[in-house]
C-alpha cells in the first residue's frame, strides 16, 4: 500500500521509492514493484538517460486505489491519535 500511495502523487524512480517507503529492503521493493506491474497497478518506464534510469508510474487502473489508500491512511492517523490519547489518560 505504501508504494501505491507514493505513486498516486507522482511518478518516481526506484531510488526515490526506496527512500520514501520506510522499512523496506531493496530486494523486497524490487519484488513488490514486479508484482504491482504484473497486476497492472503500475507501469515501468525505462528512461533514455545516461546512465539508464527506470521510473514507475501508477496506471489508470491503479488510481482506483487512491481513494481507498486515503481512507486507510486517515483511519491510521485517527487510530494513532486514539491510542496516544489513551496513553495520556493512563499516565
Amino acid at each position: 500500500m505504501s508504494i501505491i500511495a507514493c505513486l498516486c502523487y507522482k511518478p518516481m524512480r526506484y531510488s526515490e521509492l526506496l527512500k520514501e517507503v520506510k522499512g523496506i529492503s531493496g530486494k523486497m521493493l524490487s519484488r513488490e514493484l514486479k508484482d504491482l506491474e504484473i497486476n497492472e497497478l503500475i507501469e515501468r518506464h525505462v528512461l533514455s538517460t545516461t546512465p539508464v534510469a527506470v521510473e514507475y508510474e501508477i496506471t489508470e487502473y491503479g488510481k482506483s486505489l487512491k481513494e481507498l489508500t486515503s481512507v486507510i491512511a486517515d483511519w491510521g492517523l485517527n487510530h494513532r491519535q486514539r491510542i496516544i490519547s489513551g496513553i495520556k489518560k493512563l499516565g
